[in-house]
């Protein structure tokens, strides 16, 4: 039986492991382990190891790692210890195969753990490009750490190859998280209100906002003037998830907090929702407003608009319900604008999700179960204009 490692280190990445976990739990090929780190062992971010476990899922290491500091040193200090105890880890459980998905520095520290140890590395979501976000570079450096790529585009597919990774490496599955779409037992809206001790209003938005980490002026002017339109829009309901656990984000939490507070009467702050909840309230709002992938990834299967600030998403294929907004105040209010403009809410119903693929869980099992492991952490560099100057050389011939 193949043994296949899951690492998870925040609560959104949870989010769209989930049905990757549970698929590859119901393999009888294979043995499904799990090592939980960053936010989610801590209380400030909610604990959120504790949904996993109510997930059903058997957690076999927990890697703390958190360092009491919202600097980057604090982040560099962190990362440290993750690859301390990912080393431990791996020692211990000793996978065939160490699945990683995304761009934070946690995942950085699991692949690089796994590299040094041996350990072949399945990354989801490569490929893919946040101009605003340190998260840029650290996704590229993981996949070139990684031995199987499971992209969410075919777009993203090719530039993982134009990387120089090998093409039968790389494998289009599409968006992982929107696979357990169909399956989530959605809340309703009465549900939420009773549960949250919000009302909804006669519009309503869902607001997640972290820090632009290439460019923290940015990050407090979007936040400024995000929170300057939202305090003079009329019977609009405002509900705030966390911040994660980036170099700024505690301010942001704080601020947010803050904001939430004078403005009771129809607006709450949550440190953490849970995939179900958080997707429920997605899915009953009338946007996503701030600076998440989820704003650009789920939102449009889900038929929600977004209002997407700043650069931290700059670079991502969008479907046409996303709508893209500088930092000031002027341009936040015009983005709400056109969220609210006749006719829009027709694109939002209309749109087609890029990332959507379907059966992503079962395509990457498939290969997790099916590939040869024997020397693929050996890599062979791809040249992507190989094909192209024999085919130059070709017409010279002729």
């Amino acid at each position: 039986m193949r043994r296949v490692c899951v690492f998870t280190g925040t609560r959104a990445e949870y989010g769209l492991l989930a049905p990757l976990m549970e698929a590859i739990r119901a393999d009888a090929g294979l043995e499904l382990k799990v090592i939980v780190s960053g936010a989610h062992l801590s209380p400030e971010f909610g604990l959120t190891y504790r949904e996993i476990e109510e997930g059903g899922f058997v957690i076999d290491e927990k890697i703390d790692m958190l360092v009491s500091s919202d600097t980057a040193c604090g982040a560099a200090k962190s990362m440290g210890l993750c690859m301390i105890g990912m080393g431990s880890a791996l020692e211990r459980l000793r996978p065939d195969v160490l699945v990683v998905l995304g761009d934070r520095y946690e995942v950085l520290c699991a692949a690089a753990a796994a590299l040094t140890a041996g350990v072949p590395v399945a990354h989801l979501h490569g490929g893919e490009c946040t101009f605003g976000a340190i998260d840029e570079s650290i996704r590229h450096a993981v996949t070139k750490m990684s031995h199987l790529h499971f992209t969410a585009t075919e777009t993203y597919r090719r530039r993982v190859i134009q990387m120089g990774e090998e093409p039968w490496r790389v494998i289009n599955a599409g968006a992982i998280g929107l696979d357990g779409l169909d399956g989530v037992e959605f809340w309703s809206r009465e549900r939420l209100e009773e549960d949250l001790g919000i009302r909804f209003g006669r519009r309503n938005v869902l607001v997640t906002y972290h820090p632009t980490t290439t460019d923290a002026q940015a990050t407090q002017t979007g936040l400024a003037g995000l929170l300057e339109v939202l305090g003079g829009l009329e019977d609009t309901c405002v509900f705030f998830t966390h911040a994660n656990a980036d170099a700024g984000g505690r301010l942001i939490n704080k601020t947010i907090d803050a904001w939430a507070a004078a403005h009771r009467d129809r607006a709450g702050a949550f440190s953490s929702l849970g995939r179900v909840r958080y997707l429920s309230l997605m899915r009953e709002v009338d946007a996503v407003v701030g600076n998440s992938s989820s704003g650009i990834i789920e939102a449009p299967s889900l038929k929600t608009a977004t209002i997407n600030i700043g650069e931290r998403q700059a670079g991502r294929l969008r479907a046409g319900s996303v709508i893209d907004c500088g930092v000031e105040a002027r341009q936040i209010r015009a983005a709400f604008e056109k969220l609210y403009a006749p006719g829009f809410r027709a694109v939002v119903e209309n749109v087609v999700n890029p990332y959507w693929a379907g059966g992503a869980a079962e395509k990457i099992v498939g290969v997790l179960k099916d590939v040869e492991l024997a020397g693929i952490v050996v890599k062979r560099f791809g040249d992507a204009g190989a094909a192209e100057r024999r085919s130059a050389e070709c017409l010279k011939v002729c």
